[in-house]
């Protein structure tokens, strides 16, 4: 076994929700072999082409991932494991909602318009060959441009932003990727929406957290609008503006918002976990030309760190 390759116990954890092969039309390739190749890339960044050669063919591991992440499969095995914790009592409900920026390479320019593929007909997706399956996550879009696959222009070059929600324990529990000049508060639903933990047993999945804590970034009343219909506790602080804004219509300007000092602090703990998926050189820099190939690359960086914490 290799440095950073699956571990037996991390192997159990994954193995029951991968595909199975239905007897007809061929089988998968053994998965775990592959997912160690996918983890290695995602690791160290290098040319799928360049994969050692005890990861199999490199073609194999590349469009095994290409087409889980066209189809959902990583955030689906990130959801089971994200269950497992949950039911244990695992997860800090008090979450922070955050984004950084993702310097692309040149290479990740020129995608195709071609669309996503579908699911390959050998294989049932994860978890079907059982009662306790998840809903299917929309199918990403298919055209290429640089917007189309959440790349940005800036100085630098072709930019792309990762926007996630963390838990205490600074792992991430959703993510979105857009073009790297999007505003982080354009982001500030979808982001909390995409949290799906499953039950392990019976029961609707949690998608609601305790308390969400964000920077200035997302400061506006119609953030706070959108937890407070929720029901959502939230740590936002007020911009500087908008408190003279406030301030200047007097009584019309109503009470300030809330906020809550001890609670804030806490807000590091998504700044430790943007950090811990850019360890792996392939979220760091992007060189997925497409937008959901390096979303799927993000969730897998992701999914090895709640295998590991």
């Amino acid at each position: 076994m290799g440095r950073g390759d699956l571990t037996d116990t991390e192997w159990e954890r994954l193995r029951p929700f991968l595909p199975v092969g239905n007897g007809r039309c061929g089988r998968w390739r053994d998965h775990r072999q592959v997912i160690d190749g996918i983890l290695y890339r995602v690791r160290t960044g290098v040319h799928w082409r360049d994969l050692p050669e005890r990861f199999g063919p490199w073609k194999t591991v590349y469009e095994r991932h290409r087409l889980w992440s066209a189809h959902g499969t990583w955030e689906r095995l990130l959801q089971r494991v994200q269950a497992e914790a949950d039911a244990a009592g695992d997860i800090d409900w008090d979450i922070s909602v955050d984004s950084t920026v993702v310097r692309a390479r040149q290479h990740a320019a020129g995608a195709r318009t071609d669309p996503p593929p579908a699911l390959a007909s050998k294989g049932a997706g994860p978890g079907e060959h059982q009662d306790d399956a998840v809903a299917e996550p929309d199918r990403p879009p298919g055209g290429g441009g640089a917007g189309g696959e959440g790349l940005g222009r800036s100085r630098g070059g072709f930019t792309t932003k990762v926007h996630l929600s963390a838990d205490g324990r600074c792992r991430p529990l959703s993510l979105v990727v857009t073009a790297g000049q999007r505003a982080d508060c354009t982001q500030f639903e979808p982001v909390p929406e995409k949290i799906r933990v499953p039950r392990t047993g019976p029961g609707r999945p949690r998608k609601t957290p305790d308390s969400v804590a964000t920077d200035k970034a997302y400061s506006n009343g119609t953030r706070r609008g959108h937890l407070r219909r929720r029901g959502i506790r939230h740590t936002v602080p007020e911009k500087t503006d908008s408190r003279a804004a406030r301030r200047r219509k007097g009584s019309r300007g109503g009470r300030p918002p809330g906020f809550d000092e001890d609670r804030y602090r806490k807000r590091n703990t998504v700044e430790r976990a943007v950090n811990k998926p850019k360890h792996a050189r392939a979220v760091a820099t992007r060189y997925d030309k497409r937008g959901y190939v390096h979303l799927g690359t993000v969730t897998a960086a992701a999914l090895a760190i709640w295998l590991r914490t």
